[in-house]
């Protein structure tokens, strides 16, 4: 009997963006601009920053389970505390899930091309998964719908997706919420609802619910809190229940927790947030046109660019670090001919469009 299970064995490791301080070992290049992970530009929420230093005096004792911070979110949303969940980030829930409600000869379905932090964990249990492939690079959700079947337990769907940043609609959601059954659990991955929610076509799904719809938001983008690492998750009391018998019990930490809250109250952060990617996305879709770049209309903070073929990515990857501008080929993803680009502030926008300027200018003069 093998020591480490198969599926543990060819299992890849999830593979974050290149940090910052490799890039300038590797090169030598002291400004470098990180535009890989979907981070916010703008730093992290001061509301937050002040609630986690206030934090440090209780750090002696353990954590309350991330009790204070579901009764915020449970008065914010209207909700019961029961409904709601918190975690280390949304992927720490994420992995609640699958340990909570897989069992053997369960199989997991989700779309080619979307977050890969989905496909480990799925893979980690062992579990079956069928990927449906992209129709426009969106969620083929009536594709998806098809492929449920008896053994179908859980339906990955990322709204915004990541890496496209596409969306599907509220019509679209119902009509495949129809057709799935009642004992099949939806995961809503909304990491990046606040980015989308104004889109009145957008189906925030705290403002109808399914009773076997998990959603999961997150600190880490809009509110600048990825590293420390808390998300949350709202459900039926039932699906609830059960996942916090499997978390781990003083998740997430005393100063997760504490900037959690901070940042729900910090009202002026996410707007000023919100502007400058609203910004920046006008500009970025204005100049990747304008480059005769093919970029995906986008819903969140990042746009994902088409290109002819992974050679191509590969080479402006290699081209932009040289430049000091990280992005994010997305081979992992399974979209070999993307590479996905952060939606940074004015100066580092204006950065990534004059290094563009200079490759493409390059190329053509050969």
């Amino acid at each position: 009997m093998p020591l480490v299970p198969p599926y543990i064995e060819s299992l890849e490791p999830y593979k974050p963006g290149k940090p910052i301080a490799e890039l300038q070992r590797e090169l030598g290049i002291a400004d470098v601009i990180k535009l890989a992970s979907n981070e916010n530009p703008l730093g992290s929420s001061p509301r937050a920053l002040a609630a986690l230093k206030a934090a440090t005096g209780q750090l002696q004792l353990y954590p309350n389970g991330g009790m204070d911070l579901r009764e915020t979110l449970a008065r914010q949303y209207d909700l019961r505390l029961e409904n709601v969940i918190t975690g280390s980030g949304s992927e720490g829930i994420m992995s609640n899930i699958i340990r909570a409600f897989l069992c053997d000869d369960d199989e997991v379905l989700t779309s080619e091309g979307t977050f890969v932090g989905f496909y480990v964990l799925a893979r980690s249990r062992g579990t079956r998964m069928i990927t449906v492939p992209l129709r426009d690079y969106r969620f083929d959700l009536p594709a998806i719908a098809e492929r449920v079947t008896s053994h179908t337990k859980i339906i990955y769907l990322a709204n915004p997706n990541n890496p496209t940043g596409t969306v599907f609609d509220r019509l679209e959601f119902d009509d495949f919420m129809g057709r799935i059954p009642e004992h099949v659990l939806i995961i809503l991955d909304e990491a990046y609802f606040e980015y989308a929610r104004d889109n009145p076509s957008y189906p925030d799904s705290m403002h109808y619910r399914y009773d076997n719809v998990i959603t999961l938001r997150t600190f880490s983008k809009v509110y600048g809190l990825a590293g420390v690492r808390i998300g949350y998750g709202f459900a039926h009391d039932l699906l609830i229940r059960n996942l916090l018998k499997v978390k781990l019990p003083f998740e997430p930490s005393t100063l997760a927790q504490a900037a959690g809250i901070g940042a729900l109250a910090d009202a002026e952060f996410l707007h000023r947030s919100l502007a400058v990617n609203a910004a920046g996305k006008s500009f970025l879709g204005s100049a990747f046109a304008g480059l005769g770049l093919t970029a995906i209309p986008t819903e969140a903070n990042f746009f994902c660019i088409v290109l002819d073929n992974e050679e191509a990515v590969d080479r402006l990857y290699s081209q932009l670090l040289h430049c000091g501008i990280i992005v994010r080929p997305l081979k992992a993803f399974g979209l070999p001919h993307c590479v996905r680009m952060t939606i940074g502030t004015p100066e580092q926008n204006n950065a990534l469009v004059h290094a563009l300027e200079t490759i493409h200018a390059s190329a053509l003069n050969g």
